[in-house]
């Protein structure tokens, strides 16, 4: 069975060791592992980090962060070389915390949170950013197979990236990657967005598939949106899809006109028997879809 897993900002962010005592919980409510993002310098301390998640019986998965500064697309020497640098140091992360997958959006160029328009770009500059990213995970690819590390992929929806948003660029860029330490990240809030089907885009994945996040098309908890997860889960059974499975049900409690619905808010009550509902869900759906009649 898959294991079932909770990004850490679905309690604070960024995490810190004041939330430590959350890795039982997280066990608690069913989750096998936590997915937290990649610390920046000095917000956790590994050894640390890993005797409390050891303690709890909790394993961890790591969500890279790009930005414009730390981007394997740019045509700024300065900034494709942070890129790659950025990826070993997610790699040396997750080697020191006992992770054995890096996932996100690594080949960087974002959008919204970026405060970047999106601009037509020239063929000559698309085959350009191509070869960029492909150079730069090569690099970082060997990297993370000599840390027994595997960096898995992520495409955005338009809005948030400009150069992978669909599985089949994704597996464009994997073609012209061709290295065993790099695969693909589906997310199926952005699947909402730019697949015509999830369960045709996770089959087109296949066997380079080795992170799968299952969000609701509003980001709110399973079960509670318009994801047909009867036939996600039954596409991941039908690609040999064994990976990690986790949860980003960030919250909305403000519906209000003008309220930025992208905007990251913290708990304002106990959401303990929701989380442990909707692990309860994904993980009986994955196990009811493994059989047929």
């Amino acid at each position: 069975m898959n294991p079932i897993g909770l990004i850490s900002m679905q309690y604070a962010r960024p995490f810190t060791a004041e939330q430590f005592p959350l890795f039982a919980t997280i066990r608690e409510l069913g989750y096998n592992f936590i997915e937290l993002l990649v610390p920046e310098p000095g917000e956790l301390d590994p050894v640390d980090t890993r005797r409390a998640l050891s303690d709890a019986g909790l394993d961890v998965v790591l969500a890279a962060r790009v930005n414009m500064q730390r981007n394997l697309c740019s045509d700024d020497e300065g900034a494709h070389r942070a890129g790659i640098d950025y990826l070993k140091y997610c790699i040396d992360s997750a080697v020191a915390l006992g992770a054995t997958i890096v996932g996100g959006p690594m080949t960087g160029n974002p959008l919204v949170f970026a405060g970047r328009a999106p601009q037509p770009v020239l063929e000559e500059e698309r085959l350009a950013r191509k070869a960029r990213a492909v150079r730069g995970l090569k690099e970082a690819g060997e990297y993370a197979q000599a840390n027994s590390v595997t960096l898995a992929v992520e495409p955005l929806n338009r809005f948030e990236s400009d150069v992978l948003c669909t599985v089949q660029q994704g597996m464009e860029l994997l073609d012209a990657v061709d290295h065993p330490a790099v695969g693909l990240m589906l997310d199926t809030f952005h699947m909402h967005m730019e697949e015509a089907s999830i369960s045709e885009a996770i089959r087109l994945a296949g066997g380079r598939l080795v992170h799968f996040q299952a969000n609701e098309n509003h980001r709110g908890f399973p079960g509670t949106g318009m994801t047909d997860w009867v036939d996600t889960c039954r596409a991941l059974h039908e690609v040999g899809y064994e990976g990690p499975v986790s949860l980003e049900p960030f919250r909305r409690n403000d519906d209000r006109f003008g309220v930025p619905l992208a905007q990251w808010r913290p708990p304002h009550e106990d959401e303990s028997e929701r989380l442990a509902a909707a692990s309860a869900f994904i993980r009986s759906h994955l196990h009811l879809t493994e059989y047929r009649r």
